[in-house]
């Protein structure tokens, strides 16, 4: 467990003149719009809940401000950066601002959708409890679903994201934002909404809306595989206005096929995909299987 300790946190000015230095021109092709705003960052890291024995993976950090918030608080903090400047100077601005806890920090230039346990692991080192990320929005939902899959250990985690990919992600069956990465998510863990985030905490300021999406990790439907189960909700929504008879027929081979299959699960084959829970779903694939 960690002992407190202290961080001069970015500010706006304090933001410009890094990019500055670095010659920085944020782009949209890796989701960067960085948060300029101590009170927001001092928010996220209240929400989520971290602490002294938590080791916590933030994806992105560009150019620290959240990274800087949550070092005083967590046990140790990986930040995996896909910019290779960016992550060379991570370290260099937390040894200048908070230097006591420069030892907290581990950097890793990766891809984070392609990144791995093996890579993430440190010797001597626990590996990572919590996701802490203000997450590129292009690719937000994949990188999230990634690492909880790479990633048992992972217990809970607050993300920032677009504002209606927050609404989907912590959708709930019969809802109309419920989806494909609703139902995914739910796979891994319980999500909800955490709250708004304002455009102006941003630098570029973003043209998109805002949230924080809050989720704790929870057991899979016991017995059930997820490759499979995932091609069944990945079919069921790619025709979501179709019954489920229908939507399933390429999945299953024939109408008459799917039709048989949710009826072994106990579902309606008359009703459609935003109805299922992911229980449901996983009862599908494993009666096809059966």
């Amino acid at each position: 467990m960690s002992e407190n300790g202290t961080a001069r946190l970015l500010g706006p000015a304090e933001v410009r003149v890094l990019a500055d230095q670095l010659g920085l021109r944020p782009t949209k092709k890796l989701g960067q719009n960085f948060v300029h705003d101590a009170n927001t960052v001092r928010r996220i890291v209240k929400v989520a809940g971290v602490g002294g024995d938590d080791v916590v993976l933030e994806v992105g950090p560009g150019l620290g401000s959240l990274t800087l918030a949550l070092l005083p608080v967590a046990d140790r903090v990986h930040a995996i950066e896909i910019d290779p400047v960016l992550a060379d100077r991570l370290a260099e601005t937390v040894a200048d601002r908070a230097p006591d806890l420069a030892d907290r920090l581990t950097v890793t230039g990766a891809d984070a959708l392609r990144v791995s346990a093996a890579d993430l692991a440190v010797p001597g080192r626990a590996a990572p409890t919590a996701i802490v990320a203000n997450l590129p929005y292009n690719v937000a939902v994949p990188v999230l679903l990634h690492l909880l899959a790479e990633l048992p250990g992972i217990e809970r985690g607050l993300v920032m994201v677009q504002a209606e990919v927050a609404d989907r992600l912590a959708a709930r069956p019969g809802s109309r934002e419920y989806g494909s990465p609703s139902a995914k998510l739910a796979w891994y863990a319980d999500a909800r909404r955490a709250g708004p985030v304002p455009r102006s905490v941003f630098w570029p300021v973003p043209g998109v809306d805002s949230g924080l999406l809050s989720f704790t990790r929870q057991d899979p439907p016991p017995g059930a595989d997820r490759a499979a189960t995932f091609a069944v909700i990945e079919a069921a929504f790619a025709q979501r206005r179709k019954v489920l008879r229908g939507a399933l027929a390429g999945w299953a081979g024939s109408p008459a096929a799917a039709e048989t299959a949710l009826r072994a699960a106990g579902i309606d084959p008359m009703t459609r995909a935003e109805r299922l829970t992911v229980a449901d779903f996983a009862a599908v694939a494993r009666a096809k299987a059966s």
